[in-house]
């Protein structure tokens, strides 16, 4: 069988030509160091530099029950009757404490009032979080919720809600009915910024369970490369350790 083919072959070829061997591909160069470092630079993030972080505090179903089943002392009084005098009595207090100081005007005075009343609203209402009067009878449902959001287990437009933000803008238009804020464009201009962003900005249903975070440096965004095994591990090591 072996001699047919080789006189086939030699009878194709033709006589006084060499044919030379196929020459092999040409070697691609291999990748160095450097480029392999860079690359690797470009998949991981750096740490997140924007000025401004929007959190939203998420709700379970748990916690749903939980703010209706349970009683929350901390909230349910501003639905008692009367207890929207207990703004109004502060605000005189501190109309008439103002007024003996000697030399202040009442365009000063009311400024320092409703700002004093802006202020001091914002922090109970709207900064401090949790029920600091009754920590055993919670569940920690509430523990990052803040006054205005503990409020009739967070229903929008109740009688409490409309109350609380009625009373800034009726303080405003008292200061400027009392004053002459005409001839002092900037104390208007003051008290009317004061109250859209610390009065009543914050009570909209549209910031309901959201916390606003300037430079907040705390949460690095995850690598878009993924995890190496020694980060696997750690990773590992904080679940176990949490559970203990």
């Amino acid at each position: 069988m072996s001699q047919p083919l080789a006189s086939s072959s030699s009878s194709t070829a033709t006589p006084g030509v060499l044919l030379s061997p196929p020459r092999p591909p040409p070697l691609q160069p291999a990748p160095s160091f450097q480029r392999q470092r860079s690359s690797s630079k470009v998949t991981k993030r750096a740490r997140s530099s924007s000025i401004v972080s929007v959190q939203e505090i998420p709700e379970s179903y748990d916690d749903t029950l939980d703010l209706a089943s349970l009683n929350n002392y901390n909230a349910d009084w501003v639905n008692f009757k009367g207890a929207w005098l207990i703004h109004v009595v502060f605000v005189i207090i501190g109309k008439v404490l103002l007024d003996l100081v000697p030399g202040i005007t009442q365009d000063q005075s009311w400024t320092v009032v409703n700002l004093g009343y802006l202020a001091v609203t914002y922090i109970v209402f709207h900064y401090v979080t949790g029920v600091p009067f009754d920590l055993a009878n919670n569940s920690g449902v509430y523990d990052r919720l803040t006054l205005w959001e503990q409020i009739d287990a967070g229903a929008q437009y109740t009688p409490a809600r409309k109350s609380l933000t009625t009373l800034p803008i009726v303080l405003f238009l008292v200061a400027t009915h009392y004053t002459r804020f005409d001839s002092h464009p900037a104390f208007f201009t003051l008290n009317l910024v004061a109250l859209i962003l610390v009065g009543l900005a914050p009570k909209l249903p549209v910031f309901h369970r959201l916390r606003f975070k300037f430079f907040d440096m705390a949460n690095t965004p995850e690598p878009s490369a993924p995890p190496t095994p020694v980060e696997d591990m750690m990773r590992a090591g904080e679940r176990d350790f949490g559970s203990l």
